[in-house]
Parts: structure tokens; sequence; C-alpha cells
């Protein structure tokens, strides 16, 4: 299989890489995608949403840098690869549906592709109240 072949697209052919146990729990989109939020780790500062499928998912859980599903170039792509903003993972759970990944990091250098500290710095919606 080659970086950019996803194994969601090849469900029969390619078994997933995760723990059955954990496979069968993941509660997957019709792409076979399951959101994950970025999370530093000892702020709490929400840094990002990406998507992993369960070979993305089984990478960040085995090489400790967190590995992501991009859905506009179809292929994994790991944080801070080309960037060199890295995010080294703490720690990793499902929520209490298993429909939502939690990624816990310590986050280098910016987590938006902008260069933005997170994805979240220019997006401030007003409250009407």
């Amino acid at each position: 299989m080659t970086g950019s072949e996803r194994p969601a697209a090849r469900a029969a052919e390619v078994p997933s890489p995760l723990d059955p146990a954990l496979a069968a729990r993941l509660k997957r989109n019709a792409d076979g995608l399951v959101p994950a939020i970025a999370q530093q780790y000892d702020t709490g500062e929400v840094l990002m949403l990406g998507w992993m499928d369960d070979e993305a998912l089984h990478r960040t859980l085995t090489t400790g840098r967190c590995t992501y599903w991009s859905r506009s170039r179809q292929e994994y792509w790991v944080k801070g690869d080309t960037s060199g903003h890295v995010q080294h993972v703490k720690s990793v759970a499902l929520d209490c549906d298993a429909d939502t990944i939690l990624v816990k990091v310590d986050q280098v250098g910016a987590a938006c592709h902008t260069g933005d500290r997170t994805c979240f710095d220019s997006g401030q919606l007003p409250l009407e109240q």
C-alpha cells in the first residue's frame, strides 16, 4: 500500500491495522473517517480538527506523531513533516459515542496551515443575547 492509498476505500481487501476491539468501537462517516480534535495537552487550548481513518489512527498511536487523512489531497499527512510544526502525541481518547477522537498533543509552532497558533484564532463569532 502506498502512502496515498486509503484502507477505507479498500475495506474488503485491507483489514484494519487497529486492535479489533478498537476498530469495532469506532463510528466512521460514509468515507470511513472520524473527526480528530487536537488539543494542547497542558493548557487545554483547542488547536485544530483533522480527519483520521483506521490507518491514520494506527500511525498516530504507534509513532507518537499525529497522522491525518487529507480529504483535499487524498493522502495521509503527518503534522509538521513539511512545516516543522510538529504535534507530539501525549494521549488519545475516544468520546462516549466513539465518533470523535481527542488527541492531546505538545504543539511545536503554529497548528493552523495559515500560520496562526490555532485554527480557531480568527473565527470568533458574535454572540446574540
